[in-house]
């Protein structure tokens, strides 16, 4: 059953064309992510699906009946209302009849007017509306419906949008960018919510496991056309790649045969009959064919490192609280370079003050941060754009250095590193508002990376950013020498990237999980499995020793479902057990022969020999089984 058709729709802005007489459908059910490099018309197709903008021209027909829900990135609440008010305001009916009913409740009107509101709850089964919006707003922790809006951060005020949508529980959903400050715990609630939802929806996302997981269908925007993919983030990719290998076969060969056809051009017959003139407008078709580009334009990340000394970040017994609220307790660590660590927790632990402390503008209550002498910070903030809204993009360069050093002892003017960042010449005096948030975004990353840091921490850096953009920047972190911290929700992001975490528990607890974000997760999931139970409470250690035993008298012939997952989490922690251990004596045996050094990697070395040979005797244990 068709529920969106797009006709023929154009889109411009002055004179740079988002796209043209692009055409495509939806069904019901459907579940669509929109993919397109920033800057392209993303936002802008939304909002005209949306009915928020307008286009130059063609037609959005939906099915008539369907309600419809969009999640702007941009919204614009009045501040003296509650968070309650801002969710039942419009004209949907079942709202209606939950605001007439609460108002003779707490109004105490009775007669008439309780009859109808009442009569209206039970016609649109709304009873169970209020427990939905207080079950969505606890998950996405905006759950004081009496708070006024004035009163809320950025963050909750984005997370109000979207529970506003889903709590309408609209037949088709529009959602721009919905993961976008929401933590883990809500991008995986979020995640599993819209999976068995039955609405229909169409989302930007940059989030590659909730493309993954969530879409069955994915449309693409490239160089002002429409691509449509049948399936889920990894199928488009497949399908995108060979799609590319054809078009670029098809060019070749147009690009053989017009060189043929030239040579036909250059010695045209002197006869100006139908059939010359035929081939002659072919001719200039075929070198349309011939001359089209498949848009690689790629962002190019070959800046320059700062010589990083062995000594980099070190931390010793530092605390630090906020009244009663501990961010640390006794921490002990020492950075190493090329040290790769990603940092989790829920919000209020202290991940933002821990990175304020490691680039000293915030001080320990007790203890001290050490910062190495060749240590160059780049640090790229969550709410770090303070870009001017009327400054020339050139001139954001130009404010840091007019010529740039990138890798290979190069240098470059401040035009040509923005071309590698992908602002062609033509947007180099363009002002910073009028760029999209994803080019804001890369525009901020370029002034971090100008400065050649060698201690690198990205702070949610995959926001706004293009899944083009990031894939470009994963390959850059996986080759950069220095040390990098990351700070992120995007799941896909972290795993690519690190190779141990720091979890942030709160009270101070902070644990060091080796390995990634996946990893950790589903070791977490397995322990939330196989903790004990008794009558709903937790069993002590004696009894569970013993309960133990007696299942010890029963043969073992077979691995039980849990033990199956065990063993294949003991496979992956095994593998990278092997390449942090192949890294440690790699370390050993290199140049540094400084003797705290050796001494530290020694330590640890001994540490992750001693957890491997510990999970390859559990392997060992259970393989006799599989």
């Amino acid at each position: 059953m068709n529920y969106l058709s797009v006709e023929n729709l154009s889109k411009t802005f002055g004179i740079k064309q988002l796209f043209k007489n692009i055409s495509f459908g939806l069904n019901k059910g459907d579940k669509v992510g929109l993919i397109a490099k920033n800057g392209t018309g993303k936002s802008t197709l939304l909002k005209i699906i949306a009915n928020e903008e307008d286009s130059d021209s063609g037609a959005v027909i939906f099915r008539n009946g369907i309600t419809i829900g969009f999640l702007s990135q941009n919204e614009d609440f009045q501040e003296s209302k509650t968070i309650e008010e801002v969710i039942f305001d419009g004209d949907n009916p079942i709202f209606k009849a939950v605001k007439d009913y609460n108002n003779c409740i707490e109004k105490n009107i009775e007669g008439k007017a309780m009859e109808n509101a009442f009569e209206s709850m039970n016609q649109y089964n709304a009873w169970d509306i209020e427990l939905r919006l207080e079950q969505i707003l606890s998950e996405l922790k905006v759950n004081l419906p009496k708070q006024k809006i004035s009163n809320l951060s950025g963050g909750q005020l984005k997370r109000l949008s979207l529970a506003r949508v889903l709590v309408n529980n609209p037949d088709f959903m529009i959602l721009d960018e919905p993961t976008n400050h929401l933590d883990l715990d809500m991008i995986e609630w979020l995640e599993n919510y819209l999976s068995k939802n039955a609405s229909t929806v169409i989302m930007v996302t940059h989030d590659r496991y909730f493309l993954e997981t969530i879409c069955n269908n994915i449309i693409e925007l490239d160089q002002g056309k429409i691509y449509k993919y049948t399936g889920n983030y990894s199928y488009y990719i497949e399908k995108k790649a060979e799609r590319e290998e054809l078009e670029q076969t098809n060019i070749t060969k147009a690009k053989n045969l017009m060189r043929k056809e030239l040579e036909w051009m250059r010695r045209m017959p002197k006869a100006r009959g139908t059939k010359s003139k035929a081939r002659k407008d072919a001719f200039y078709d075929l070198k349309d064919k011939a001359s089209k580009k498949l848009g690689k334009d790629e962002l190019l990340l070959d800046v320059k490192m700062d010589r990083l000394g062995s000594k980099t970040v070190e931390f010793h017994n530092v605390r630090k609280s906020f009244g009663d609220l501990t961010i640390l307790n006794k921490f002990n660590y020492n950075f190493q370079r090329m040290e790769k660590l990603g940092i989790v927790g829920s919000n209020g632990t202290g991940k933002s003050s821990f990175l304020n402390m490691i680039t000293n503008q915030l001080e320990p209550d007790h203890g001290k941060v050490i910062i190495g002498e060749t240590v160059t910070f780049g640090y790229y903030r969550q709410d770090g754009i303070k870009l001017k809204e009327d400054q020339r993009v050139i001139e954001v360069v130009k404010d840091i250095a007019e010529v740039i050093p990138i890798a290979g002892g190069k240098k470059i003017s401040a035009g040509q590193f923005l071309e590698r960042f992908l602002f062609p010449t033509s947007m180099h005096y363009q002002v910073v508002s009028k760029l999209s948030g994803g080019e804001k975004r890369r525009l901020y990353l370029l002034t971090v990376l100008i400065k050649n840091p060698n201690f690198l921490i990205l702070d949610e850096p995959t926001n706004d950013l293009d899944v083009f953009a990031m894939n470009v920047l994963e390959e850059y972190l996986e080759n950069y020498k220095g040390c990098l911290i990351v700070v992120t929700h995007d799941r896909y992001f972290m795993d690519k990237i690190v190779d141990h975490l720091f979890v942030f528990e709160g009270q101070g607890k902070v644990r060091d999980i080796l390995g990634n974000y996946s990893i950790w997760r589903e070791n977490q999931k397995q322990e939330q499995n196989t903790k004990p139970f008794k009558k709903g409470k937790a069993i002590k250690a004696s009894e569970s020793r013993e309960k133990e035993v007696d299942f010890s008298k029963n043969v073992k012939t077979t691995l039980t479902y849990k033990e199956k997952l065990e063993i294949e989490a003991l496979e992956l922690d095994i593998a990278l057990l092997e390449k942090e251990k192949l890294k440690l004596e790699t370390d050993l045996g290199g140049d540094n022969q400084d003797s705290k050094f050796i001494m530290e990697t020694s330590t640890k070395l001994s540490q992750v020999l001693t957890i491997l040979e510990d999970k390859s005797d559990r392997w060992l244990e259970l393989s006799e089984y599989s």
